[in-house]
């Protein structure tokens, strides 16, 4: 029975199409993940472009989204949440409300007799020091008191705002920039030095869909892109991961050089 995964969906933000739309392009691909038999399904964070839990307030919109979730944790199939540098206060209600498994910190899982480390890759590897920083101070408890008080109509424009200027400040999404200069090529590698036995590195992030082999010959580093522009994600079945891109009503396979997707050092 094949495993899902998938990151990055930013719901709240329009890109290639509208939020709206991308959130109904999710739903068909989860839906077309239960047709498949799946045995599990990891969303691996910013599955929103801003989310925060009030004591008695959640974020407007995503409804479809969110019921899809329960109904799909109601029928039996485990979904996995990870949180991401957009939605880092996720807290009880995503498990309560839908019944999703939530996971704040990467974790390593055995499954289809491979041995996975999942996570987000937010403030991990080298680097990004500023961003270390400012997560510090944002998984703090008394930042997000102090943040809880202010009223949500504030908050929540507030919190959209820098998240497009964040946006804007990033480098491109679209170049690989080689293993010493990717953040999470260094980390995985530390990983794999740390623990031989990982077969598979998966990450969300980096925005770009990436399947690239790490100096042992074996393990291999995943990144699941995004679906502002792509729309890509894993399958893994019978220990085989595979990167696709879901074109809102059947999967394609992302081969190198490819575009939308790019694939690289997969077989060297």
């Amino acid at each position: 029975m094949p495993i899902f995964f998938a990151s990055d969906f930013h719901l709240g933000a329009d890109a290639r199409c509208s939020s709206r739309e991308r959130e109904r392009q999710v739903v068909r691909w989860l839906d077309h993940c239960v047709r498949e038999g799946a045995d599990a399904i990891y969303l691996v964070g910013d599955l929103f472009e801003f989310w925060f839990e009030w004591e008695e307030v959640v974020p407007r919109g995503f409804v479809r989204f969110l019921g899809k979730l329960a109904e799909i944790t109601d029928a039996g199939t485990p979904i996995h949440v990870f949180t991401g540098n957009h939605d880092l206060w996720m807290r009880d209600y995503l498990p309560r409300e839908t019944g999703v498994t939530l996971h704040q910190q990467p974790v390593v899982h055995q499954l289809q007799g491979k041995k996975l480390l999942i996570g987000h890759g937010d403030g991990l590897g080298p680097g990004d020091y500023g961003y270390k920083r400012m997560k510090k101070v944002m998984t703090a408890p008394w930042a997000q008191w102090l943040y809880a008080r202010l009223h949500p109509n504030l908050a929540m424009r507030l919190a959209l705002f820098f998240s497009n200027k964040s946006r804007e400040s990033q480098p491109s999404e679209t170049e690989f920039y080689g293993p010493d200069r990717e953040w999470l090529v260094a980390y995985c590698e530390r990983r794999i030095a740390q623990d031989p036995t990982l077969d598979y590195c998966i990450f969300g992030h980096r925005h770009l869909p990436i399947d690239y082999r790490l100096s042992n010959g074996r393990s291999r580093y995943l990144n699941l892109g995004e679906w502002l522009n792509y729309s890509t994600y894993l399958r893994l079945e019978d220990g085989v991961a595979t990167l696709l891109r879901w074109d809102d009503s059947i999967s394609v396979p992302l081969y190198e050089g490819s575009a939308p997707g790019l694939v690289i050092n997969r077989e060297s």
